[in-house]
């Protein structure tokens, strides 16, 4: 198979058990011709992935960000962006009030916070991003005065109040919102119509001259089903959920085992 690209999960799937990138990834990585697309395809937002990629010592390249919801070119250039309504992420957020659940808004480059607490210190830990401290009333505000919403909402808390959450959301707006359990305490909102595949798609139309079948991309959870389904390799790491294992091509080790490194390694030899 003639792989042009990588793309990949970052949480569980790139980073190690220090939530960081091993020396290991990065030295197979450094070995791929320079115009070897690097493609982060990720939950997080731009800035929680291009610290990543800078590391990775390939900057400049394209992001799928917000599980596709809002895909960016190497350039910089938004090549999709599809966001919640601004009256459903109000309907979530009223959800919510019912409980103690912590939450998150995300559009674009921005990301707000409501509370300064345990679950905003461990995103701002985990992503080595900063959030802008603004109350959700305030938010909706804004985002009212050009009618734009949320490319994702981000939901933690107990077990149990996230188990109910989800089926609320799922019973009431199943059809028009991804709801994904990462963990047992999270529960990331999307639009529907997206996906990792459909952002990845998106990059490879508009910046080069090959198709999905030509990538090999690394997932472990079940927002990557659909980028492993769609292109020509598609590799589950040892610690994936089952699901993902099964429509991958391959599976290899888990992310503290440096999985895609071992893969990478393999396959890409012939890059140095």
């Amino acid at each position: 198979m003639n792989i042009k690209a990588f793309c990949s999960d970052v949480d569980g799937t790139l980073l190690n058990s220090d939530r960081d990138l091993s020396p290991r990834l990065k030295s197979i990585i450094a070995k791929f011709q320079p115009d070897f697309p690097v493609i982060l395809a990720s939950s997080r937002m731009p800035n929680a992935m291009r610290h990543l990629v800078r590391d990775l010592g390939k900057p400049d390249q394209p992001l799928v960000s917000y599980n596709g919801g809002y895909v960016l070119s190497a350039s910089g250039e938004v090549l999709d962006s599809v966001s919640i309504p601004l009256e459903l992420v109000k309907k979530i957020i009223e959800l919510t009030k019912k409980s103690e659940i912590h939450v998150s808004l995300y559009q674009g480059e921005n990301w707000y916070e409501e509370k300064d607490d345990y679950w905003s210190q461990r995103e701002i830990r985990n992503t080595k991003t900063d959030c802008i401290w603004l109350p959700s009333q305030e938010v909706m505000s804004l985002w009212g005065k050009d009618n734009s919403g949320a490319h994702k909402v981000m939901c933690m808390g107990d077990s149990q109040e996230i188990s109910w959450l989800f089926g609320e959301l799922h019973f009431e707006h199943g059809n028009d919102l991804h709801l994904y359990r990462s963990n047992d305490n999270y529960l990331e909102i999307a639009p529907k119509s997206i996906s990792k595949a459909t952002g990845l798609k998106k990059i490879l139309e508009h910046s080069f001259d090959f198709g999905m079948e030509s990538v090999i991309a690394f997932g472990d959870n079940y927002n990557d089903i659909e980028l492993l389904q769609a292109v020509g390799m598609g590799v589950a790491v040892g610690n994936a959920r089952p699901e993902v294992k099964a429509v991958a091509k391959e599976i290899t080790l888990g992310n503290k085992e440096d999985g895609v490194a071992a893969t990478l390694e393999k396959l890409f030899l012939q890059y140095s």
